[in-house]
């Protein structure tokens, strides 16, 4: 196994040769100031606070894995692809972010049923005028860091995308153009008369939801688990986690980093071509 450590700062000498010394490395390599892999590694119990503390993103990756042996991956959107929680910030055009960003959050933690969180939420939106959703788009919908830099990456090895929500049809669709992206699924907001009604249309694409999608998509693509990654950050991400041979936790929940392959805390969304690089 390669130990590969990330991070928005230089890793220092001291920091590697202590890492290199806790796995067992052979050897290190710095492949840039950002980056360094350490060979022929073994996890040690320190290692994940060690790295925590110095804000250190780090992974064990088999020697001979990179991009080209997957071939599909999966995204959740909100706090994962883009830096936002689309229906709180729809909500602030009400005056009602903080209500609905609590029980947001409170769904995330995994303390409360995802479809009944969102009826909740969206139900707090009746009466807001469907020209919000575009002002969000606008205004505040931001990629996280890295997010072209990874698509790029996927797209140069021939590598499917599937952007599943429990947001928003209105931002997946747009998105999806945008930047190239193969496949989006999400939920569907009524609107009436140019209103948001308070309600969601058809099935809430929740949990098991997100996980059958990717099922779905996996199998139509003839891939195995073990050629799937999955990205996410909240509870809401977990099933569908479950169903790839990769998962990363991306600035995610503790409930999610506690069962990803990888969680990246500091890097940004390269840091997925980053870790299989060569």
């Amino acid at each position: 196994m390669n130990l590969i450590l990330q991070a928005l700062h230089d890793i220092t000498s001291a920091q590697v040769q202590h890492l290199a010394a806790l796995s067992g490395a052979s050897h290190s390599e710095q492949t840039d100031a950002r980056r360094w892999r350490l060979r022929e590694a073994k996890p040690h119990k320190d290692i994940a606070d060690y790295c925590f503390a110095h804000q250190i993103d780090y992974g064990f990756v088999p020697a001979d894995k990179t991009l080209a042996d997957f071939g599909l991956v999966v995204m959740d959107m909100d706090s994962t692809l883009i830096s936002i929680e689309c229906i709180d910030e729809i909500a602030d055009m009400q005056g009602l972010k903080p209500e609905v960003a609590a029980i947001t959050e409170s769904a995330m933690r995994g303390e409360i049923d995802f479809a009944e969180s969102l009826r909740r939420r969206v139900a707090l939106l009746e009466g807001l005028d469907e020209s919000a959703l575009q002002r969000v788009y606008d205004e505040r919908l931001k990629l996280n860091p890295g997010a072209e830099i990874m698509l790029a990456s996927l797209k140069k090895h021939g590598i499917r995308t599937l952007l599943v929500s429990g947001g928003f049809l209105f931002f997946t669709e747009r998105l999806k153009p945008r930047l190239g992206l193969d496949y989006t699924h999400a939920n569907t907001l009524e609107i009436v008369g140019g209103k948001l009604t308070g309600r969601v249309l058809g099935k809430i694409l929740d949990a098991q939801g997100k996980a059958e999608w990717l099922i779905k998509i996996r199998d139509e693509l003839g891939l195995g688990p073990e050629q799937v990654i999955a990205m996410g950050d909240g509870a809401n991400d977990l099933k569908m986690m479950a169903e790839a041979g990769i998962s990363i936790a991306y600035h995610a929940k503790p409930v999610v980093r506690a069962q990803a392959s990888y969680a990246f805390n500091f890097v940004g969304l390269d840091g997925l071509t980053r870790l299989f690089a060569r």
